[in-house]
């Protein structure tokens, strides 16, 4: 089974595994709208079984990680732990 993966901020002081309420209330306050960004760039459809669901949100992820425009954002597990892999 593979790892799963959240989009985070580097200034958000919570885990959106463990905090979610409170992660996304700071998230919107700063501004990022973290989730909105994520749910643009998935390329998804409902027609797509779970496993592929999964695979297109980390995909997302990934793409989002690896411009990171605004400079912010970063993969994490779900021990909170900064993922160094994305994929090309």
């Amino acid at each position: 089974m593979s790892t799963l993966h959240m989009l985070t901020t580097v200034d958000n002081p919570h885990n959106p595994w463990t905090n979610f309420d409170e992660w996304y209330a700071f998230d919107e306050a700063a501004g990022y709208h973290t989730t909105g960004l994520l749910a643009r760039i998935t390329i998804t459809s409902d027609q797509l079984s779970e496993a592929d669901q999964s695979v297109a949100i980390e995909a997302a992820i990934d793409e989002i990680v690896r411009f990171n425009v605004s400079g912010v954002h970063r993969k994490i597990d779900e021990q909170g732990n900064t993922s160094m892999t994305v994929m090309v």
